[in-house]
């Protein structure tokens, strides 16, 4: 059985191919999305140079599932990035890029926990799917941040309060506001 707390190692070839050390055989950049789907961490280094290439990889990786429509990220946030590597900026980008990825995979995990807990249709045929389209969604809106919008009521959408961020449990309150509105919206429809 594999380690999964280690970053699984991958090995690239003279001859460009992928080799996966844990299971001996040869990998494609498909198989390396999946790996980091499954929550694993990767590792590709260069064999002959040892040089880490992970970061282009998962470039390449980012590239060809936009190339294949299935956008992602806005227009505007790949602006700013291209934007971001001739500017003095480029220092806080990546720290803020980290940070705000980081905020909505703790937001959407505290959602998707919170939504089973307090809805009574967790129990209804279908839910895991309905639930399991609100995490796709979830992903896909992960590239859209640059255009996200505080719920009304929320510190964050305030612009005069530079620095200020709202507290979690006005985000949970707001959080469950939505899936009452939401809920009630189906019961209406049934």
């Amino acid at each position: 059985m594999a380690d999964t707390d280690k970053p699984l190692l991958i090995k690239r070839y003279a001859s460009r191919r992928l080799y996966n050390t844990e299971t001996s055989d040869y990998v494609t950049l498909e198989d390396i999305a999946g790996f980091i789907r499954d929550g694993r961490e990767v590792q590709i280094v260069d064999l002959k140079s040892g040089d880490d290439l992970t970061r282009q990889y998962l470039l390449q990786i980012i590239a060809e599932h936009e190339s294949r429509g299935e956008n992602v990220l806005p227009l505007g946030v790949l602006t700013d990035l291209v934007r971001s590597y001739t500017t003095q900026a480029q220092s806080v980008v990546p720290q803020f890029l980290a940070q705000s990825f980081e905020m909505l995979r703790d937001s959407q995990s505290e959602m998707m926990k919170n939504m089973s807990a307090i809805n009574p249709m967790a129990k209804m045929p279908g839910f895991e799917a309905l639930q399991a389209q609100q995490e796709a969604f979830l992903k896909a809106m992960s590239g859209g941040l640059s255009g996200w919008k505080a719920p009304e009521g929320s510190d964050a959408a305030d612009p005069s309060k530079p620095g200020e961020s709202p507290k979690k449990g006005d985000d949970l309150d707001a959080i469950k506001q939505q899936l009452a509105d939401l809920q009630s919206k189906l019961n209406k429809m049934s």
